[in-house]
């Protein structure tokens, strides 16, 4: 059943792509990956294949959307009927699915330590104890269930609301916001005694410490960061309007991304580093041991302790918000197009779908971790090959080109077109795999 399609405004589009790219995987993700895998090595590395593999393939599943003008599924089945494409767009649809699943879980946590930083703060907290309230939170049966059930139903609600009411105008508002938050936040973290030996850490670099593993895991993050193959650079570009540059929207997308990753590492580290905690401290960094610096922090000045952690982690909050929403969109679209469903009840049946697996997953933690892994390393990877050789390989290079140079009114170099469209055929997909064999392995 056709269904009546909204589209973004320019800045709209590269407002709600930035949102999508800008999340957890920035600030949660990001910074103790930098510390696992070396400092500023990691960063130059994550750097270049930034630009020489996610950018083509962030505008090979931008070129798809616009193309079709539709949702993930009924892209691939319009572009390519009768063939077994479409099933390849629901594999991303279903990883969309599940990150938003357990993705829900983590922003809840956020939103948990918000209302810990509002409410009590953590300089009541002894400095020596404060690390132990994420073990305490998690373990709890009511606690993260309460936020992740809160964090969704936000999420569904700004969903609910539309393209332009709803997305657009919530990362109109939420990206400025975001920006000006992480840079005083940076401005602090520097400042902070000690934190030169977190600058150093960030901007030497020391390649020894680069294995394998290291580099895969740099380019994965890019992927991650971008959020290619989980449909929804797709979906978003299918409310582009054929006037817009795609080129330029996936070109400030890659570089809003890159800037706050960056500088979320300059937020964390020079902290971290301050407070005299391993950077190598994994996942649990930001939950764990930053908080351990707001309760030093809060020792001495209990003010600047409140004020500074309730500016992080309303940053986390609303950056896993942006990204939540944008994965939420992809089931919803899919369901409203397939279904002929209105938005509200679309919106509502993957609220309870959701609601219901991140529930399971915030109680069983091997389940958290098996969806984590699951999606990151499958689905996700499968959506992003599938996606980059459709448009280097199956889709017209005619309409890919017409696409990429909006019929050819964009004055765009004969090769800078050649050269992208070089990348999504010969360099991207055999990356894909890359990061997938050694994660695998």
């Amino acid at each position: 059943m056709a269904v009546s399609r909204e589209n973004f405004g320019r800045i709209g589009v590269i407002m709600a792509l930035a949102g999508s790219a800008i999340g957890l995987g920035n600030i949660w993700r990001f910074p103790y990956m930098v510390g696992e895998y070396g400092g500023a090595a990691f960063i130059i590395v994550y750097l270049i294949f930034a630009f020489l593999i996610s950018l083509p393939a962030f505008i090979a599943e931008s070129i798809i959307g616009r193309r079709a003008k539709k949702s993930t599924y009924d892209a691939l089945s319009d572009l390519a009927p009768g063939t077994k494409w479409k099933w390849l767009g629901l594999v991303s649809v279903i990883g969309a699915f599940i990150i938003a699943s357990y993705y829900s879980v983590v922003g809840g946590w956020s939103l948990d330590f918000l209302a810990r930083s509002v409410v009590r703060g953590f300089d009541s907290a002894h400095p020596e104890t404060v690390s132990g309230i994420f073990a305490r939170m998690t373990g709890s049966a009511v606690e993260p269930l309460l936020a992740h059930t809160l964090f969704l139903g936000f999420s569904i609600m700004v969903v609910v609301l539309g393209v332009k009411k709803g997305i657009g105008r919530f990362s109109n508002f939420c990206i400025p916001l975001l920006f000006v938050l992480i840079v005083a936040m940076m401005i602090f973290s520097i400042s902070l005694p000690g934190a030169r030996a977190g600058l150093d850490y960030l901007l030497k670099p020391d390649f020894s410490k680069m294995t394998p593993k290291g580099i895969a895991s740099a380019l994965g993050q890019s992927f991650y960061s971008m959020s290619i193959g989980m449909g929804v650079v797709l979906t978003y570009s299918s409310y582009m309007k054929k006037q817009q540059n795609i080129l330029e929207t996936s070109v400030l997308t890659l570089i809003f991304d890159m800037v706050f990753a960056l500088v979320a590492g300059f937020v964390v580290m020079p902290a971290v580093f301050s407070a005299g905690i391993r950077p190598e401290a994994g996942p649990s960094l930001v939950f764990e041991s930053v908080p351990y610096i707001f309760a030093r922090m809060g020792a001495a000045s209990p003010l600047a302790g409140r004020v500074v952690s309730i500016g992080f982690f309303l940053t986390i909050l609303i950056a896993a918000l942006t990204s939540e929403i944008s994965m939420i969109e992809v089931c919803v679209s899919m369901l409203m197009e397939r279904l002929g469903w209105s938005r509200r009840k679309s919106s509502l049946l993957i609220f309870c779908l959701a609601w219901l697996l991140g529930c399971l997953c915030s109680l069983h933690s091997p389940l958290f971790a098996f969806c984590d892994y699951i999606s990151s390393n499958w689905f996700m990877m499968l959506g992003a090959l599938a996606f980059t050789i459709f448009a280097g390989w199956k889709m017209d290079r005619a309409e890919f080109q017409e696409e990429f140079t909006n019929k050819g009114r964009l004055k765009v170099s004969g090769m800078l077109w050649t050269g992208f469209h070089f990348a999504i055929k010969y360099l991207v997909p055999p990356a894909i795999l890359v990061i997938f064999f050694t994660n695998l392995l």
